[in-house]
């Protein structure tokens, strides 16, 4: 007879996939509990999440058991990071009200046009003084250490569709994840254009392909899908032939249209999806179906989280968490203390966004994570640089998003919970009188 036995003749015990079919079970348990309360601790849920996975990875360790390896299994990190950034892109866009002006996104466009350029720049500079790295090299790891993330930095942005007003900080930190994560692809490709072929020959075919074409096609390839999308599920709502119980599915279905299309046409499927997640917003602002579709993806999203963090976990080994060095260490440390800090105060000099405290609050929090993951996995994949150069380039910006989680996490509840505290100071002091926050119970409360 065919097929695999569910238990084995005699005392069989502990078998490695039974024991990770259990951890998972409580990794989920964890997460849910996690997720309900995480409003009310000092640490966000993704640092649970990631000491879950430390823990597996001294179990794989222990028991011998074969699992992913970061280099070598590069194809699978890429494509569970994608999924993540996918639907976090699209639950991002949703969550934006304000109005698509110069004004409204200037702050944005700051972080954008000048505190990523600069934090390139600088991480690469520390990439080739302390590590000695290639200018190939360095050009990689201060791209993929450039976008911040949406996924992790969930309890420092704006809250869903409708529920809160867009204060400024946490405006542009949800708006600026949600566009470095695409915008970081044409220096990750003029790294590799670098590796391949050295020189300048390239930038005229990078400038046109790479840049231009490629962020035109994602914007535009977004934001059409996403008014179609929100055509079609409000017509069919009103005329009774889709019920509300199913909204969340057709968050799944656009964001998968819009990456897959974008990407067919060799645009950014990650700018594309945030796009399209602004453009289903606007279509009707104010309608409820916006609040349902903005929950089914952000289930997803979390589920995703929790899966892309656990892995990250149970891939440390010794000898990885060695390989940046001290150096490595060093420049995960400084990407968060000085590189970040430094170029977003440069960027934000004489901006809109004129309250110290403010400016500080998005200097800091600049949460590497799931999209470092990806790119630092594409980079593997392509194979462009030399082993050892590789093996360091990708530990140590694993170290970065080590860092980021464990210090950010700790640090986002207290910092906002002063910031809010410093808005009603000045609320009070101007007489204007604040929407209070939602009940601590409310899964998204402030």
């Amino acid at each position: 007879m065919g097929g695999t036995l569910a238990a084995a003749p005699g005392f069989d015990f502990a078998d490695p996939f039974d024991l990770g079919i259990v951890f998972i079970g409580v990794a989920v348990f964890a997460a849910v509990g996690a997720l309900s309360h995480q409003h009310e601790r000092a640490f966000s849920a993704s640092l649970i999440y990631l000491g879950l996975g430390a823990l597996a990875a001294v179990a794989i360790n222990v028991l011998g058991v074969g699992w992913i390896d970061v280099l070598r299994d590069a194809s699978v990190i890429e494509h569970l990071a994608e999924a993540a950034m996918v639907m976090a892109l699209f639950s991002a866009g949703l969550k934006l009200d304000r109005a698509i002006t110069f004004r409204e996104w200037a702050t944005v466009g700051r972080l954008l046009l000048l505190a990523m350029p600069i934090t390139i720049a600088l991480a690469a500079a520390l990439g080739a003084l302390l590590l000695g790295l290639s200018a190939a090299g360095a050009l990689l790891l201060g791209a993929a250490l450039a976008p911040t993330d949406p996924v992790l930095a969930g309890d420092i942005g704006v809250g869903p569709p409708g529920e809160e007003d867009e204060h400024e900080p946490n405006f542009a930190l949800t708006a600026e994840a949600g566009l470095n994560d695409g915008l970081a692809a044409p220096f990750v490709l003029a790294g590799v254009y670098l590796a391949q072929q050295g020189g300048a020959d390239w930038t005229l075919e990078w400038l046109v392909a790479d840049v231009l074409y490629a962020i035109a096609v994602g914007i535009a390839v977004g934001a059409a899908i996403g008014l179609l999308a929100a055509w079609s599920v409000k017509r069919l709502h009103s005329r009774e032939m889709l019920i509300g119980t199913f909204d969340g599915f057709h968050a799944i279905a656009t964001a998968l249209v819009i990456y897959g299309v974008t990407e067919s046409l060799a645009g950014y499927g990650f700018l594309a999806v945030f796009a399209g997640g602004l453009a289903f917003r606007r279509y009707e602002a104010d309608h409820e179906i916006n609040e349902s579709v903005h929950e089914g993806s952000e289930r997803l999203e979390k589920l995703l989280e929790l899966a892309i963090i656990l892995v990250l976990g149970s891939m440390l080994t010794r000898d990885g968490l060695g390989a940046p060095g001290w150096a490595g260490w060093l420049l995960a440390v400084l990407l968060l203390i000085a590189v970040r800090p430094l170029s977003v105060m440069l960027a934000l000099v004489r901006s809109r966004m004129d309250q110290p405290g403010e400016k500080a609050f998005v200097a800091w929090f600049g949460v590497r994570g799931v999209g470092t993951l990806y790119y630092v996995a594409l980079i593997a994949g392509a194979g462009v640089l030399a082993p050892a150069e590789q093996t360091l380039v990708v530990w140590t910006a694993v170290a970065a998003v080590l860092v980021s989680i464990v210090v950010h996490g700790i640090t986002a509840g207290p910092s906002m919970r002063r910031l809010l505290a410093r808005r009603g100071r000045e609320a009070d002091a101007s007489g204007v009188r604040l929407r209070p926050a939602p009940a601590p119970s409310s899964p998204r409360a402030r």
